[in-house]
């Protein structure tokens, strides 16, 4: 199935600011993809097989240990772009995480000289270079969280972002968290103890906001 520029674009608009020979050869290159719900799109040590643009659905990027433990880096979702794949192509080197589809995904596919050959246009250069930067603070804020919050402060903090009622499993909140799930649910369990939540199957109604913004901020 071949989707036209116009709906490409609409989604990047930066496609539009494009020559119009580039554009052409977009159309005539791009392989349209759709994929299943939890399939994995790529993994480590993979090669990179184009530069895709997220028409629908989501991408989860995370890191996974030996021991199957997994840390989400970052989401990709329509009219963004995975920087992971870009510095794969750039540098010609496979890829080094995970990107598995949160829903059924469908994705247009750029082969990598067409991806460099847009990288000569300053408009699509700084649409890349800016999502870039964006990544790169989120991934600080990530290393600053794993590396000085304690778990009990993260879980808080992701419970008080999800809303009154969280529906979710322990494993879910763990994956989330880059954490194992005998420790989430421990957490919970105490949470609960104090009052601060309630425990139903596969959801959390929160109690006591005050009290987990109160973990949450603790330093």
């Amino acid at each position: 199935m071949s989707i036209p520029l116009p709906e490409i674009e609409a989604q990047y608009p930066v496609l539009a600011e494009l020559p119009q020979k580039l554009r052409r050869e977009i159309a005539d290159t791009a392989q349209t993809v759709t994929v299943p719900s939890g399939a994995t799109l790529f993994d480590e040590r993979q090669p990179c097989q184009g530069f895709p643009f997220v028409l629908a659905g989501a991408i989860r990027v995370s890191k996974v240990s030996a021991s199957g433990r997994e840390l989400p880096l970052y989401r990709v979702t329509p009219g963004e772009t995975c920087i992971i794949t870009s510095s794969c192509l750039l540098g010609n080197v496979p890829y080094n995480a995970r990107g598995t589809t949160e829903s059924e995904t469908v994705l247009v596919l750029l082969p990598q000289h067409v991806f460099m050959a847009l990288l000569g246009q300053p408009a699509f250069r700084n649409f890349i270079f800016h999502l870039f930067a964006e990544r790169m603070a989120d991934l600080m804020r990530l290393v600053e969280e794993v590396a000085f919050h304690k778990l009990d402060q993260r879980l808080a903090a992701l419970l008080l972002g999800k809303g009154r009622v969280v529906h979710a499993t322990h494993q879910q909140l763990a994956d989330e968290l880059g954490s194992v799930r005998e420790m989430v649910s421990r957490l919970l369990k105490g949470f609960a103890e104090q009052g601060l939540v309630a425990l139903g199957r596969e959801q959390i109604e929160i109690r006591d906001a005050a009290g987990l913004r109160r973990i949450g901020q603790a330093v």
